[in-house]
Parts: C-alpha cells; structure tokens; sequence
C-alpha cells in the first residue's frame, strides 16, 4: 500500500486552482484530490492516496473541456496517466495510444490525471493552450483556500466542501460526501 498523504501535492493542487482562474464558472461537483477511507481500501495503490492524482470536472460550457484537455496534457511531461470518457492513456505505454478504459467508473464526468513520482512541486501552467486568465482570477484562485483532509481516530476525512473518492463506484466517483 502507498503512503497515505495529508495533503494533496502543489502540481495536484495547482490543476485545480489554474482550471479555476481560466475559467471562473467552472462547476467543481466532480473535482478531487484526497481518498475516503472507502476508496483506500478499495484501491490502496492510488495516486490519490499519495497526493499526486487529481479530478477535474468536465464543464464545457463554462471552459473546461476534458476531452481536450485530454489530448493535450499528453504533451506534458509530469502526466503519468490519464483517464476520460471510457478512454485511459498512459506516458508508459504511449505508443499503443488511448486505450479502453474497463474499470466500474467510466470517468465521464471528470478527468484522472496521475502525476509523475517527482512533479509533485512542478506548478507550472498545466494549460497553455488556453487562454491566460484575468490577473483577478489568477489571485482568486491563488488564495482560496483549499480543504485540507483531516485524520481523526485514523480515518481519513476531508472538508465537506471536497469530493472524496469512494469505493462505491472503483477509482471515483461524482457524489460528494460530506464530513461526519
């Protein structure tokens, strides 16, 4: 089992807030980062687990587009795999192009991104294809804060406003789950 992580990884936790900046609108329903316990002992090899996985939720109507971002983050040398719409790509076996993806969540509504052992402090633009965001929104999303997960009793718990990954659907899911 991979070391449990407290906190997500700043190249994780720059996805996220970036996607943001461009794109203020954007819905976050599906975003995520840490594991539920469920998802723990479902998949304890996770990228999540360690910090270095992030979900971005498909929103094209207000800029974020996964099946584009998709293609073009497999240019990005800290991408490790990517996993969207029934479709998994890894920079492992690249040459054999997009794959079937056949695990329980089809990852329709959001987009996987594995972040290579080593990136995890690389925050550089994960979308420069896009168009720059607004200064204000690039301070916006610098300092919103970003929900910590907690432990308490040993079980991983996170902010109610963070979508947890859950075992009821494999690697994720899209139903958040609140705090107890």
């Amino acid at each position: 089992m991979n070391k449990l992580a407290k906190k997500a990884t700043p190249a994780a936790l720059a996805v996220l807030r970036q996607a943001t900046a461009i794109a203020p609108k954007r819905k976050k329903l599906s975003d995520g980062l840490l594991p539920s316990a469920a998802h723990i002992k479902q998949s304890p090899d996770s990228d999540h687990n360690t910090g270095y996985a992030v979900d971005l939720t498909h929103d094209p109507a207000n800029g974020i587009d996964c099946a584009i971002i998709f293609q073009e983050l497999k240019k990005d040398s800290r991408v490790k795999y990517l996993i969207f719409n029934k479709k998994i790509w890894s920079k492992a076996r690249a040459k054999e192009g997009d794959r079937k993806y056949t695990g329980s969540n089809p990852h329709m509504k959001h987009l996987h991104i594995s972040i290579n052992d080593g990136c995890g402090d690389d925050v550089r633009p994960w979308f420069p294809w896009m168009a720059a965001p607004k200064l204000v929104n690039q301070i916006k999303a610098a300092i919103a804060v970003v929900p910590q997960k907690k432990v308490v009793s040993n079980e991983p718990k996170v902010s109610s406003n963070t979508r947890q990954l859950c075992a009821c659907s494999g690697c994720c899911c899209s139903r958040s789950v609140s705090s107890r």
